[in-house]
């Protein structure tokens, strides 16, 4: 049954289609889930009209100097270039850093930082319905209101402006397009910025045991608590049994991205090594062209974390996640074969 799961979400997650803007990070080019791309493939473009306090009048998203207590209307273009009426829902997200060290503008979080004071979904609000109808080969202007916080404020306030088409099925011609109940999306970059920029700041906060995407490791949190994106960050990390003196696991990863005021769970995944319970040590190194920081910190593996995480992860099987995508592809195209099949079968009944 596990392995049946595991199947059936990473199809889910092979099937979805994302395609969205991305955006600079304060100075360096920031990497995110967010993927430049202009492309009409997914039957509608989204474009931002660019306001006059905009930082940098190069880019394609927002990038504002705001002040205490301003309000401002933002605006973006949602372009139907299929033959078809389409149907588009926006959000507003807060942006944050995603379990692979990305910083993810798509999907909301579940849960924010304590060190975040304002969240973009807050401080920006989309003007009339969520949902908006765009004609065929039609275009309509969504509008959106920002009311920044009256008390003075140092740093950057992140996230994206996401618009999801509603309706799975391409009507038009869209090259590159599938009918598979894809989900079609953009997102337009949302970047306020405040006052002076604060030096950066990191922290580690606790080390656990857990899973991502049902495989087995040690989490460390890294924190960013400070309101500004951190760049281009080289991490490497040691753990050490207490029992033993032993080093169990090294783990290093570079161009990891921060959000501001976000957490980073770094997952150092044990593969086909068991968890063992017991004290252990972590040694984290994290730096980028700018700045070091250096942490140490005990943690310990209960007995039962360890054997919860051991039975649940798919490292035991050693079978790769990557077959079970290609079965589940395989199995959805000859189900969608079996029923063309079965349909052309029963109109030709019909007109005998």
């Amino acid at each position: 049954m596990k392995r049946i799961m595991v199947a059936l979400a990473c199809l889910v997650l092979g099937l979805q289609a994302g395609l969205v803007t991305s955006f600079a990070a304060g100075d360096a080019s920031s990497k995110s889930s967010s993927q430049a791309s202009q492309s009409n493939d997914i039957g509608f473009s989204v474009a931002a009209k660019i306001p006059s306090n905009q930082l940098d009048q190069h880019q394609s998203y927002f990038d504002l100097k705001m002040t205490p207590g301003r309000q401002q209307k933002i605006q973006t273009t949602i372009h139907n270039v299929t033959n078809a009426e389409i149907k588009v829902q926006t959000a507003i997200h807060t942006a944050y850093t995603n379990g692979n060290g990305i910083i993810e503008y798509v999907t909301p979080a579940k849960s924010f930082d304590p060190s975040l004071k304002y969240r973009m979904s807050q401080l920006t609000t989309i003007d009339g319905p969520k949902t908006v109808t765009i004609p065929a080969n039609g275009s309509k202007v969504v509008t959106a209101t920002i009311k920044m916080p009256k008390a003075a404020f140092n740093g950057v306030v992140l996230g994206g402006w996401y618009f999801k088409r509603v309706s799975n099925k391409v009507t038009g011609h869209v090259k590159g397009s599938m009918n598979i109940a894809n989900q079609y999306s953009y997102v337009i970059g949302l970047k306020y910025t405040m006052g002076k920029l604060p030096a950066p700041q990191l922290k580690l906060d606790t080390v656990t045991a857990g899973m991502q995407n049902y495989r087995r490791g040690i989490f460390p949190q890294l924190r960013n608590v400070s309101a500004v994106i951190v760049p281009k960050l080289t991490l490497k990390a040691k753990l050490t049994s207490k029992n033993s003196g032993k080093v169990v696991k090294t783990f290093s990863q570079k161009d990891v991205q921060l959000a501001p005021n976000s957490v980073y769970k770094v997952p150092i995944l044990t593969g086909t090594n068991r968890l063992q319970a017991g004290t252990y040590h972590v040694h984290l190194v994290a730096h980028n062209q700018d700045h070091r920081w250096v942490f140490d910190k005990d943690f310990v593996i209960s007995t039962a974390a360890a054997d919860k995480y051991n039975q649940a992860s798919v490292d035991n099987s050693g079978i790769n996640v990557g077959w079970f995508i290609l079965f589940g592809a395989l199995g959805m195209l000859i189900i969608g074969l079996i029923g063309v099949l079965i349909f052309l079968k029963i109109r030709k009944r019909r007109r005998a």
